[in-house]
């Protein structure tokens, strides 16, 4: 497991980007933490990076929101209002597919998702952000090129 330091918007959008670069065409990524954690900020700047021309903004109201770029599609999937549901949201139809998927608190649905993910655990501390970064191994890439270049 990986642990840094984001100090401002600027660290956001360098750890969006070092994502975005290291994606091809499939990835699921968990972003776990407590509400202001920046987990809808950090899908933003990711989105961008990635290509996405249209606003992204949260998907609470929604459960998920669709984003076509270049390459492909992103998923973006706010979980928070499913703690506890055992409906079937069809979501393993596009976690099996290759598709681009970041899950806002995808603890709720951790039996619904791949074993095969990158997980970001996004804490507070003062005015910085701590995050712990965890990969199985078809994203043990990414997790080695952040700390390459973090």
């Amino acid at each position: 497991m990986l642990k840094i330091i984001i100090k401002n918007l600027d660290d956001t959008k360098r750890l969006a980007r070092l994502v975005a670069k290291s994606v091809d065409k499939k990835l699921i990524l968990m972003l776990n933490g407590d509400l202001a954690a920046g987990k809808t900020t950090f899908t933003k700047y990711f989105a961008e990076y990635l290509g996405v021309k249209s606003v992204v903004n949260s998907p609470t109201f929604n459960i998920m929101k669709e984003y076509k770029f270049d390459k492909g599609k992103l998923y973006h999937i706010d979980a928070y209002r499913l703690e506890g549901s055992d409906e079937d949201l069809g979501f393993e139809d596009i976690f099996y597919e290759n598709n681009i998927c970041v899950v806002e608190w995808g603890e709720f649905i951790k039996e619904f998702l791949p074993k095969e993910k990158l997980v970001f655990n996004i804490s507070i501390n003062g005015d910085e952000r701590v995050v712990e970064i965890s990969a199985t191994d078809s994203y043990k890439n990414i997790e080695e090129r952040i700390q390459e270049n973090w």
